[in-house]
């Protein structure tokens, strides 16, 4: 036989409660975070990934064009 006990329903409501209110806080503390990260980013004047993977990729272009044509011309670039 089971009975209803009010005490025991207010605490597990309550409880429910808690633990959503938890979970909230959860969430508004990483927003928080993500904005602070973001305006240090932003202060630091950061470049972003792709462009550096651009400017990467481009600068590797250079140095193997330069390569070939110290290849061509035979220049000795250590003397």
């Amino acid at each position: 036989m089971q009975t209803r006990n009010p005490v025991l329903d207010d605490i597990a409501k309550l409880a429910t409660a808690a633990v959503g209110a938890v979970q909230g806080v959860g969430e508004e503390a990483r927003s928080f975070a993500r904005a602070q990260a973001d305006k240090l980013a932003g202060e630091l004047d950061l470049v972003p990934r792709e462009d550096f993977e651009a400017l990467k990729a481009r600068v590797e272009a250079l140095e193997a064009r330069l390569a070939a044509l110290d290849g061509a011309s035979g220049a000795n670039p250590g003397a």
